[in-house]
């Protein structure tokens, strides 16, 4: 979901990249490559954002990190969902789907 400025709204961003660990670790721009690639290039992650949010989401204990090779050679930051990252995901996942039923009603709402 995308404000008018074409960026994520608020809470999206974190309930994507744990969808986006869910297949084992990433590095950062792997995570940014699968949202946009599995949104079929409609939402861009901006660096700035997306590190930040990274960031929050290792000390809130939902994400571990560690420190590797990318597939260039260069040294990247690995990111993967601890436990406690993959049950925030489920709580996330059931929250996005109720918000979306409740506005997918009132869309549909006769005036």
């Amino acid at each position: 979901m995308m404000d008018p400025d074409g960026g994520l709204l608020r809470g999206t961003l974190d309930l994507l990249i744990l969808k986006s660990l869910t297949w084992g670790p990433r590095h950062g721009y792997a995570v940014a490559e699968w949202i946009h690639a599995t949104t079929d290039d409609t939402l861009l992650v901006e660096e700035g954002p997306l590190y930040t949010a990274l960031h929050r989401l290792e000390k809130k204990g939902w994400l571990e990190a560690e420190w590797g090779l990318s597939e260039k050679n260069r040294k990247a930051k690995y990111y993967q969902l601890s436990r406690a990252g993959r049950q925030q995901l489920r709580a996330e996942i059931t929250s996005w789907e109720r918000y979306a039923v409740a506005v997918s009603k009132a869309i549909a709402a006769l005036a």
